[in-house]
């Protein structure tokens, strides 16, 4: 076939070719590099753009740090509540965010600690009917915390932990995180059982290469950690779990903002052919439902050349996320 544009990789023509995949969107890359790591940038490539927010909203973020509250990120999808728990673990050096993704079967006691009790029994049996009996396998293999649970390990600096879009969970969720809201602690009853000779555990935590002492089974913070809790506003949470909250609206960018966000994020060389797009974007954002990153998809795709002309290329990425435009 002739003709065919230079950005098209796949052609559908049932034909095999050694084609050179271009490089990926900056957000889209995944794994860090030697420099980022030497860099001590926990966020890696992904995460090597700054994320842009006005002065009024970092101070509610600040007021959360000082008051040691949850930060409460509502807002239309697409604007950026995720990000805003990755951007506060760099700029304070905080490490990697702990994630705790909701859907409609979470519960808190998954999120601070899961108890693999069958395969407990399993190898304590396979030891006891071998010539190996004195080496059963300690409980605190069987024992692995969750992402809240990791969180609240005593330790000097603070974890982060972003509790992603709540409104999905269980009505009685928001409710069943107020005692671990306050009090900072959690039981591992399994562990508080255990005879004075075996009182120190060390169970896995969240994060796959720390291990964690526990001691009578209770884990009780030294620093609460920051917390971020996500929601779309599909339904409001109850009274007395705002009011232990710094709660924070994000809304949808301007077009002022959204060119700093795709500077920031593609460099000024993709600014040159970003008026239309932005002006398109913004039309069509007003009937509802289109996130920040697919105006940067289709920067990035007009950047590396494909030659659709603007409503082409914005019909390619641009869906309503509650079905196509």
């Amino acid at each position: 076939m002739t003709g065919e544009p230079s950005w098209r990789l796949f052609r559908g023509d049932g034909v095999r070719r050694d084609v050179h995949l271009p490089a990926a969107p900056p957000w889209r890359r995944f794994g860090a590099t030697a420099q980022d790591r030497a860099m001590g940038d926990p966020r890696g490539p992904r995460g090597s753009a700054p994320y842009l927010v006005s002065p009024s909203h970092a101070d509610v973020v600040s007021t959360a740090l000082h008051l040691r509250r949850p930060l409460l990120v509502t807002g239309q999808p697409g604007t950026g509540k995720s990000s805003l728990a990755r951007a506060i673990a760099y700029e304070l050096d905080l490490g990697d965010v702990l994630h705790w993704p909701i859907n409609s079967r979470s519960t808190v006691g998954d999120a601070l600690y899961r108890y693999d009790a069958v395969g407990r029994l399993r190898e304590t049996t396979l030891a006891r009917s071998t010539e190996h009996a004195d080496a059963e396998p300690s409980i605190g293999t069987f024992i692995r915390l969750g992402p809240l649970g990791t969180a609240l390990v005593p330790r000097s600096r603070p974890r982060i932990l972003l509790i992603d879009e709540l409104d999905k969970g269980d009505v009685d969720l928001p409710n069943d995180l107020l005692t671990v809201f306050e009090d900072g602690s959690f039981e591992i009853p399994e562990l508080a059982r255990l005879p004075e000779e075996r009182a120190s555990v060390t169970v896995m935590a969240a994060d796959a290469d720390e291990r964690v002492e526990v001691r009578r089974g209770a884990v009780q913070c030294d620093e609460f950690p920051v917390v971020v809790i996500t929601s779309n506003g599909e339904r409001d949470f109850p009274p007395a779990f705002l009011r232990r909250c710094v709660r924070l609206e994000l809304p949808p960018p301007d077009g002022v903002a959204l060119r700093n966000i795709v500077a920031a994020h593609l460099g000024e060389d993709a600014m040159d052919e970003v008026n239309e797009l932005i002006e398109v974007f913004l039309r069509r954002r007003h009937t509802g439902g289109l996130a920040t990153d697919q105006l940067l998809n289709a920067v990035f795709l007009r950047a590396g050349g494909v030659d659709l002309d603007a409503d082409g290329l914005l019909d390619a990425v641009l869906h309503r996320l509650g079905g196509a435009i």
